[in-house]
């Protein structure tokens, strides 16, 4: 049996850093954002329909994210348009890692948990948080996005309060030690409810 862990929290959270985490204990990892980049690539499976929706979101026989972004900001049928193409392939390549990893748990790192209604396939469902300053700092900090385009994605995301009031567990990502240690405590009490059960 496969129990599915989700994986969620906003930007600058710390998810991808925990997500790693699950891996080194030997949890495989499902990326959401991963699947979207091989979706969009050359030969990927959205090209075609997100070349015959938008042509002018195709170039080199690949999607061009920055392209698409343009395009959403300009029409705002854009973005559901968007998603009617990109989220059942997701969920298809979702279901096909699932199916490679039969036995164990498997972790789906979905920054879109709760918002997309994925959080109904999952057995537990995991939250990261830290406090909004660390947040945005780390997200300035990269150097590729402005306050503005923070606030932006924000707006598109659950509110961080309300994930963590729906998740099963919450993970503070304080530093590195703290996360990892509460990594390990999430993983013994999911074993202990799951693989016993």
């Amino acid at each position: 049996m496969t129990i599915r862990i989700g994986l969620t929290g906003s930007i600058g959270m710390g998810k991808s850093a925990t997500a790693q985490l699950f891996h080194e204990l030997g949890c495989p990892v499902w990326d959401a954002d991963a699947a979207v980049h091989r979706l969009y690539a050359r030969g990927g499976s959205a090209v075609t329909a997100i070349r015959s929706a938008f042509p002018d979101a195709v170039a080199d026989g690949a999607v061009s994210r920055d392209a698409l972004r343009r395009i959403i900001a300009q029409d705002p049928t854009a973005l559901p348009r968007i998603e009617a193409i990109v989220h059942p392939l997701v969920r298809q390549d979702r279901e096909d890692f699932a199916n490679n990893h039969p036995d164990g748990i498997v972790v789906f790192d979905i920054p879109l948990l709760f918002e997309t209604g994925t959080d109904k396939d999952m057995h537990a469902t995991v939250c990261v948080t830290i406090d909004a300053e660390t947040q945005k700092s780390r997200v300035l900090d990269r150097g590729n996005m402005t306050e503005a385009d923070l606030q932006r994605i924000l707006a598109r995301q659950m509110p961080n309060d309300e994930k963590m009031v729906r998740a099963d567990y919450i993970i503070e990502t304080d530093n590195l030690e703290h996360a990892r240690s509460q990594v390990q405590t999430v993983l013994a009490d999911i074993k202990r409810r799951f693989q016993n059960a």
